[in-house]
């Protein structure tokens, strides 16, 4: 059986860096191969600032494409570290006719998501767990050639959405879950460990989710919290002078995005912001 590892990286984030470090170890472990977009094979005109979209959230239909030469994919986000305890996700989830998600549903309310994309797309209903509607997270996908997803649709139907409907690209999967009746099993928190479940032993996930804001706290970027956890998870496996090139292109990072903001040189706001915080200057 060939089994894919999927994700999407565009630019030089430090955080990619580090994520496809993790994918690949995690491949060689569990016998797949890892694939990486660096680039968009979908076109979708997002304009509506209101969702905070992007249009790189298509390149999930791309999964499509994968899975005509290979029988399991695994898609993960470009935010997600897969830690060196992880457990193996494609035996603990066999089934090929059934698609593996984690149910944020029932932590957060998003019904407002399933009304907004029924009105666009036609009525489907929306099952309930103990009176909570299940919406899957796509951060992580394990799906396979069974499942038909992305088999009747199109990038047509994206674009009809991304500007209508919050968090595009993940609700118009849940609401192919349920207009093409694929079968669909929630994961354990462990294989999508998001910060809306709060910080306590994130750590020991098997795949940890660094979404929205992560998991920063007194760290002034998710980014670079990021970055930290990993030469912290991995430090066994790092040479001192490749953890500091990740912390110096973790601080470069955070000062790139403080430049596009203020236009200043960077050699003065790293002087400045590095009085505030001291402990993550490199």
């Amino acid at each position: 059986m060939k089994k894919a590892i999927f994700t999407l990286a565009i630019g030089d984030n430090p955080m990619y860096k580090a994520a496809i470090e993790t994918f690949h170890k995690y491949g060689e472990r569990v016998g797949a191969d890892v694939i990486i977009s660096d680039s968009l094979h979908y076109k979708l005109h997002v304009n509506n600032k209101k969702f905070d979209a992007s249009p790189a959230w298509s390149e999930k239909l791309y999964i499509a494409e994968i899975l005509k030469e290979y029988d399991r994919v695994l898609y993960l986000d470009a935010d997600m570290l897969i830690t060196p305890w992880a457990e193996d996700i494609f035996e603990n989830y066999p089934l090929l006719d059934t698609i593996y998600m984690f149910n944020e549903g029932a932590y957060k309310d998003r019904s407002a998501q399933a009304e907004q994309i029924n009105k666009v797309l036609g009525d489907v209903h929306w099952p309930k767990e103990q009176e909570k509607m299940v919406y899957f997270n796509s951060g992580m996908i394990l799906v396979s050639k069974e499942t038909g997803l992305f088999n009747d649709n199109s990038a047509e139907e994206m674009q009809k959405i991304c500007n209508e409907v919050k968090f595009y690209d993940q609700t118009f999967i849940n609401y192919l879950i349920r207009r093409d009746n694929i079968k669909n099993v929630s994961v354990d928190k462990s294989f999508n460990r998001m910060p809306l479940l709060g910080n306590d032993d994130y750590k020991a996930a098997s795949f940890i989710h660094y979404a929205g804001r992560g998991y920063r706290e007194k760290v002034p970027m998710r980014d670079m919290k990021y970055i930290i956890d990993y030469c912290d998870i991995y430090k066994d496996q790092l040479s001192q002078s490749e953890v500091l090139e990740y912390k110096q292109q973790a601080w470069h990072w955070y000062m790139l995005k403080q430049q596009r903001k203020t236009k200043l040189p960077i050699p003065l706001l790293s002087a400045v912001f590095g009085l505030f915080h001291p402990q993550h200057k490199y």
